[in-house]
């Protein structure tokens, strides 16, 4: 697929921002799909004050993302999800993943907001408060992605009450797993969340657990 230059390109791969000691030499769009593929020629100012060798990354756009950990402080239980990702059956693991509620910002839609939307998409679960966990890259190598993480406060229901959820016209089947927090932590411990962002919102969990109980249950 040959690159192009377009005057008019994706919203989501505008052209590289100026930085001291970075010089671009082209930036070209390879693929202009739902998350465009950009190729960028550039040289860097090394720490030593010399000229980089020229390179040449593919650089995949995906721009911001977040996920939220519905906590409940009163029955000490967490709402993971698990869903088919094809790209995990790709990396040899087993396709059906372990993870947290996540998805991308829609155009203009604050991190938070959309931490809150997705809870109630993937989970139909409704936090009424939220405390914002950090950001994080999740493959600084290739991709742009910047996520944000929450923690948010929830009823959450029995686990044979958790049912299946998604948007269907985007095809997702997501089944909510409503876990005791201990056993949550135990699969952290055995690495059996093999999710980085699941992994990171549930050791913050931990470091604040006892916190958000006390917290979470007088407020």
């Amino acid at each position: 697929m040959s690159a192009s230059d377009p005057e008019d390109r994706p919203a989501k791969a505008p052209r590289i921002k100026p930085y001291p000691g970075l010089e671009i030499r082209a930036d070209e769009i390879v693929w202009s799909g739902r998350f465009p593929l950009q190729r960028v020629r550039f040289t860097y100012e090394r720490f030593d004050g010399s000229r980089s060798a020229e390179l040449t990354w593919e650089l995949w756009r995906r721009a911001g993302g977040v996920a939220m950990l519905p906590f409940d402080p009163w029955s000490d239980r967490v709402a993971l999800i698990e869903q088919f990702r094809l790209p995990v059956h790709a990396a040899g693991l087993p396709p059906i993943h372990t993870e947290c509620i996540a998805g991308l910002l829609e155009p203009g839609e604050p991190p938070e907001a959309a931490a809150r939307r997705e809870a109630m998409e993937e989970g139909g679960v409704t936090p009424d408060l939220v405390e914002h966990i950090g950001q994080y890259m999740l493959l600084q190598g290739g991709c742009d992605e910047l996520m944000q993480l929450y923690c948010g406060r929830a009823r959450l229901p029995e686990p044979e009450a958790a049912g299946t959820h998604g948007l269907v016209h985007e095809g997702e089947d997501i089944r909510l797993l409503i876990l005791p927090a201990a056993e949550a932590f135990a699969m952290l411990d055995r690495n059996a969340i093999q999710n980085a962002t699941c992994a990171l919102c549930l050791f913050w969990l931990r470091a604040n657990h006892a916190r958000l109980r006390a917290e979470w249950t007088q407020a």
